[in-house]
């Protein structure tokens, strides 16, 4: 006999989300900020941690281990195994490798033969203040294979610049941004900050039909005259809440 199914590998009013991301022992970035929030709005949510570190790589020093494609894979083929990758959203965060990538691209199509209608939410994790901590050759994969197939992205503002190909130094910059990207594949985008003057704000867009003008949005951030590494998480996944 076949063992039964698990009820929480069927579909739910909620939603279920593989997460696929960074998690630190110390701090909070990542799977280690994302998870707790979306449990809050009612998700199951399932992480995949593609590092695991003492603590985020700010600090002068860190350890710990990194998860390569074929382990991804392993995890991907054990769920499967026992009848329980259906999931109707995907999120991806921090990646460091062009393979394990392109092995998340995998488990996308793998995904959607499984629920045609998953919802992909990426964060493309590659840089912020003009500088990138990712290998250069990520920004050409994001932007050619992951935005056509992403179905929101949530990149900062060095991000968006990647990706859409040009700099972003004013408001209107920034919507016209998220315009190059819906019409590159996501309907729904969100830059979560965005340094214009002396203000800090978080963009949203969302192009409810392909090729009309999308509805748009901004919130304005209190700036705190300090340096923080850190993910505004919780913010960002009520807001996206209320546009999925």
């Amino acid at each position: 006999m076949a063992p039964p199914i698990l009820s929480l590998a069927l579909p739910s009013e909620t939603g279920r989300v593989l997460s696929i991301q960074s998690h630190t022992v110390q701090g909070y970035v990542g799977n280690k900020s994302a998870v707790f929030p979306l449990q809050l709005l009612g998700y199951d949510v399932d992480p995949i941690n593609s590092v695991q570190f003492s603590n985020h790589t700010g600090y002068p020093t860190f350890k710990g281990q990194v998860l390569d494609g074929q382990q991804l894979c392993d995890l991907i083929e054990g769920l499967e195994a026992n009848n329980l990758l259906y999931y109707t959203h995907l999120l991806t965060g921090y990646i460091g490798s062009v393979s394990f990538l392109n092995t998340v691209l995998q488990v996308v199509d793998k995904l959607r033969t499984i629920n045609p209608k998953l919802t992909y939410v990426c964060d493309p994790v590659m840089g912020d203040e003009g500088k990138l901590y990712v290998p250069p050759e990520l920004v050409s994969v994001y932007r050619e294979k992951v935005v056509p197939v992403a179905s929101m992205l949530t990149p900062n503002q060095f991000e968006a610049e990647q990706l859409a190909g040009f700099k972003i130094d004013s408001e209107s910059a920034g919507l016209e941004a998220c315009n190059i990207l819906h019409a590159a594949g996501p309907s729904k985008v969100v830059i979560t900050s965005m340094h214009i003057g002396d203000n800090l704000c978080l963009i949203g867009s969302h192009q409810k039909v392909k090729g009309q003008p999308p509805e748009q949005f901004k919130i304005v951030i209190p700036k705190i005259p300090a340096y923080f590494t850190l993910q505004i998480w919780l913010d960002v996944a009520c807001r996206a809440q209320e546009i999925l």
